[in-house]
């Protein structure tokens, strides 16, 4: 009879440790979770503050900069360095899977290397939908109607640019990643040489600026000028020299001009003495990027110091 009794106690025991352990597990509320709510992500402090960016006088590393002023984010810091340098650094933080946030523009390889996102920048500090516009200097239509006239169709997408531009990211030299996109899209760059009378070697010269978009779209429009005939020189300049060399005549054109925002400048000061060919590529954007692995989605979810 007492062995029988114990043996029940025991097991009640035994239920109620189990009880009370459980209990201690659960939090207060009876919900499950932990007693420790899950803590956000504190992202301002992991990237210590920092907005990694690219050259200083980029029009999104100034808009970056003004971001920071109109959110409020005292203590942040925009970081100039080069796109190089900053798509170096977003690989490197993405290998580790850490956060990072930088200056961003699209089209660019990194969208096609690695899942990304834009911040939502409630206040449109950055601006709207961008366009990539081409640029000739006054007077080409009459000295070169077939080259104004390949210029003017010259028009692709996004999607088309960036596999030029991931093709050369992997290694691949620009002029031989603008031949294989070309050999890939003959009936495209057909569209743009349509009706165009063939020349016999006059000479053109394209000015760019050294970034992933305009070493990729130079090197095929200069390919779609040398099938009619042109003998093509592509010099690349630094922003300002390259908008002013169009204006002065010094360069034939350029197919490198993001507006509203990036160039808005340079194209209200030069837009007099050149002519405005329109967009050769729309849905162009500029912003703050991380990955999408970062559970953020604005501006206005960093903190200032």
């Amino acid at each position: 009879m007492f062995n029988v009794n114990w043996k029940r106690w025991g097991l009640v025991v035994s239920i109620s440790l189990v009880m009370f352990l459980a209990a201690c597990g659960n939090s207060n509320d009876g919900s499950g979770n932990d007693n420790q709510e899950d803590q956000a992500v504190d992202y301002s402090k992991e990237v210590d503050y920092q907005i990694t960016g690219i050259e200083a006088g980029a029009g999104v590393f100034q808009a970056s900069e003004d971001a920071v002023e109109e959110y409020g984010l005292d203590g942040w810091e925009v970081v100039a360095s080069s796109s190089g340098a900053m798509a170096t650094a977003l690989g490197e933080a993405i290998a580790k899977e850490e956060p990072i946030i930088v200056t961003g523009w699209s089209p660019h390889w990194k969208f096609s290397e690695y899942d990304l996102k834009y911040l939502d920048d409630p206040k449109e500090v950055f601006g709207g939908e961008e366009i990539i516009a081409t640029m000739v200097r006054e007077g080409l239509e009459d000295d070169m109607p077939e080259a104004y006239q390949v210029l003017d169709n010259f028009n692709w997408s996004p999607d088309d640019i960036e596999s030029v531009m991931l093709d050369i990211e992997n290694g691949e030299d620009p002029e031989v990643a603008a031949q294989t996109w070309v050999d890939e899209n003959e009936d495209k760059v057909a569209e743009w040489t349509d009706g165009v009378d063939e020349v016999d070697g006059e000479s053109i010269e394209l000015t760019y600026v050294l970034w992933d978009t305009e070493i990729a779209s130079t090197n095929v429009v200069k390919l779609a000028l040398e099938s009619v005939g042109y003998d093509v020189e592509a010099t690349a300049l630094d922003n300002a020299i390259m908008w002013q060399a169009v204006a002065t005549g010094e360069a034939d054109g350029m197919v490198a001009a993001w507006l509203p925002g990036t160039h808005g400048e340079l194209y209200e000061e030069y837009k007099d003495q050149l002519v405005d060919l329109g967009p050769n590529l729309e849905g162009a954007k500029i912003g703050l990027v991380v990955p999408s692995y970062m559970d953020i989605d604005s501006i206005e979810d960093l903190t200032a110091k």
